[in-house]
C-alpha cells in the first residue's frame, strides 16, 4: 500500500512538470533559467524515487524466501502428513503395520520377511541384535538409504496401499505417489522419496517403525524438525537424520550433518562447516528417519 501510494505521487509529480514543460509561451532569457530549474527534481524526490526502488528490491528478496517456506509448508502438509496417515489407515484396516504377517504378526514393518534367529521368539525378547527385514519402497530404494530393498522380493509400497483399498497422496505424479518434486535454494530441482522400515533397539536415528524420506536438503530437513519436534535436532524426537552418532543419555543434541553450503557429491560434511557450493549448484541432501506411532 504504501509503495503504491508513492508510485501515485511520483507520477502526479512526473505529469505536473511535463505538463507544464509543454506551455505554448514565449519565455524570456530569465523565464528560460527558471523553467530549467523548476523541470529539475529535488534531493528530497530524488531520495524517495531510491527508498521506492530499494523497498521493491527487498520485496522481491523476500518473496523468495516466502514462498520456499510456503512450498515447505506445503511438503509437510501434503505429502509427508499424508504418507503418515496412510501408514496409520494401513494398520487401522489390516491390524497390522505394512507388510507384516496378520497370523504371526512381527508388529515390524515387513515382519512377514523376518526370520527369527535360533531358539528366539517369533518377536520380542531382546531385539538387539535382530537381523533387520529389507525396507518396503516402491520400484527402489531411495538414494542414499541405508537398507537396501530387494523389488523383486519385497512387498512394494504402492501394492500394498492398493490392496488396503488406501489413496495414496498425489506426489509427483500418477505413479509416482511417493516421490516429491521440489526447488532447492539455489533453484535446481529435487526430488523427496518416501519408504518404510523397522530399526532395531538403540538405533540412534529412531528404533522400531518408521518413515524413511530420502532427498532432503539441509534447510528443508531443519524446518521439517523443527514442524515435527519443535527443535532441528539430528539425534532426538521423532524425526531424525539417518546415520546419526549415538550420544550420551541426557547429553545434548547434534546439528543435522550438513548445511546449504553443500554440492552434491560432497564428503565431510558438517552442520556447521563451510563446503563449496555455488549458486547455480545443486545442493547436497540428507536422509531423515521419522517415527512412526505403531
Amino acid at each position: 500500500m504504501i509503495i503504491q501510494k508513492m508510485f501515485e505521487w511520483w507520477r502526479q509529480r512526473l505529469g505536473k512538470k511535463l505538463h507544464g514543460s509543454n506551455q505554448n509561451r514565449t519565455p524570456s532569457p530569465e523565464g528560460k533559467a527558471n523553467s530549467l530549474l523548476e523541470k529539475g527534481f529535488t534531493l528530497v524526490e530524488m531520495a524517495i524515487v531510491l527508498v521506492v526502488i530499494g523497498l521493491i528490491l527487498g520485496a522481491v528478496s523476500i518473496g523468495k524466501d516466502l514462498q520456499r517456506n510456503a512450498e515447505y509448508d506445503k511438503i509437510k502438509q501434503k505429502f509427508v502428513d499424508q504418507w503418515a496417515q496412510d501408514y496409520n489407515t494401513y494398520y487401522q484396516r489390516t491390524g497390522v503395520v505394512l507388510g507384516d504377517s496378520q497370523t504371526q504378526p512381527r508388529i515390524m514393518v515387513n515382519g512377514a520377511k523376518y526370520t527369527a534367529k535360533k531358539g528366539k521368539p517369533t518377536s520380542g525378547g531382546d531385539m538387539t541384535t535382530a537381523k533387520a527385514p529389507d525396507a518396503i519402497c516402491r520400484g527402489a530404494k531411495g538414494p542414499n538409504m541405508l537398507r537396501r530393498f530387494r523389488s523383486a522380493t519385497d512387498p512394494a509400497l504402492d501394492a500394498l496401499m492398493d490392496k488396503a483399498g488406501i489413496r495414496m497422496p498425489p506426489g509427483r505424479a500418477e505413479g509416482q505417489e511417493d516421490r516429491y518434486a521440489y526447488l532447492d535454494s539455489n533453484g535446481n530441482p529435487q526430488e523427496l522419496q518416501v519408504c518404510f522400515q523397522w530399526n532395531t533397539p538403540t538405533t540412534a536415528s529412531g528404533s522400531g517403525n518408521v518413515m524413511v524420506i530420502t532427498g532432503l536438503t539441509p534447510d528443508l530437513a531443519r524446518t521439517l524438525d523443527q514442524m515435527i519436534d519443535g527443535k532441528p535436532d539430528a539425534r532426538e524426537g521423532l524425526f531424525r537424520q539417518e546415520g546419526v552418532a549415538d550420544g550420551t543419555p541426557g547429553g545434548p543434541g547434534i546439528e543435522w550433518a550438513a548445511n546449504n553450503t553443500y554440492a552434491v557429491g560432497a564428503t565431510g560434511m558438517t552442520g556447521t562447516g563451510t563446503g563449496g557450493n555455488k549458486d547455480e549448484s545443486q545442493i547436497a541432501t540428507v536422509v531423515a528417519n521419522y517415527k512412526m506411532p505403531q
